[in-house]
């Protein structure tokens, strides 16, 4: 590693895709601050000769190896050529496997890619993508019983990133824009079987996301739109028919979109739960 500078080199090695050793080492990498990783993503590797391929990108520029291999044979040439090299390897989900194998009683059947396999819940997730991305901003569907979530709040409040996220966990989601002087669609004064939830920022966050927005659009007409007092007035606004309709509130201020989106699944699945019990 590069003390002057702080960086190394990650090099994540698999026989499918990758996402889920970019998915670990990034995880990890956020607890060092003082240290950026160089990423080297080798996705694919089925192969002797696709292996000494990497192994020779490993060799230019060494650092730490992350690896899944469920072929044998090329994992133990890897981590062979890993100590020929004098490098750190981790198969960051041997333990798992191992810990499953013990509990379980059998050996793992190894399947390449087999997260991916074009399952039931794949195609749920592909027809809840679809549906968001039609009823993105305000483009509710004819029946609000089609969507599972309804997110609504201010501009700038992170509802349709939000939206996306939920809809690859499977939720089909619409996100509904507050505006000052507009009212609610009549579509919301009906009971309905989706999930409705806010979200609100403080006012300094929301102005900070829309100056910057602003700007990238070389608008310039700034006026209320990142007025700290006029987005008060929007949150509040947005507390208090929430608070007339029941409906949960999430501040977004300090979460990211994957936070934001675990704290919704979760109300929504403690409504699920309330109602079974009733």
């Amino acid at each position: 590693m590069d003390i002057q500078e702080r960086t190394f080199h990650l090099h994540m090695i698999s026989d499918a895709t990758g996402e889920t050793l970019v998915t670990i080492a990034r995880a990890v990498g956020v607890q060092y601050a003082a240290a950026r990783a160089i990423e080297h993503l080798h996705p694919l590797v089925r192969s002797g000769r696709e292996l000494d391929r990497v192994l020779k990108e490993v060799e230019a520029a060494p650092g730490i190896v992350l690896y899944t291999l469920f072929n044998r044979d090329m994992a133990e040439e890897l981590e062979l050529a890993c100590k020929r090299l004098n490098v750190p390897y981790v198969a960051p989900l041997l333990n798992v496997l191992q810990v499953f194998e013990s509990y379980l009683g059998m050996t793992s059947t190894p399947m390449v890619g087999g997260q991916h396999q074009l399952d039931a819940d794949y195609y749920r997730r592909i027809e809840a993508l679809n549906f968001t991305m039609m009823h993105d901003d305000g483009h509710l569907p004819d029946r609000l019983d089609d969507a599972d979530i309804i997110l609504l709040g201010i501009s700038r409040s992170s509802k349709t990133p939000t939206s996306i996220y939920l809809a690859n966990r499977g939720f089909k989601t619409t996100n509904v824009p507050l505006v000052p002087g507009v009212p609610v669609p009549p579509q919301l004064e009906e009971d309905t079987t989706a999930f409705v939830v806010a979200l609100v920022a403080s006012p300094e966050r929301i102005s900070q996301v829309r100056h910057n927005r602003v700007i990238e659009q070389a608008h310039g007409h700034l006026d209320d739109y990142v007025d700290r007092d006029a987005i008060a007035a929007e949150i509040a606004q947005t507390r208090q028919l929430c608070a007339r309709r029941g409906w949960p509130i999430i501040d977004v201020t300090r979460r990211s979109i994957e936070e934001t989106a675990a704290a919704i699944i979760r109300l929504y699945d403690d409504r699920d739960a309330s109602a079974l019990d009733t």
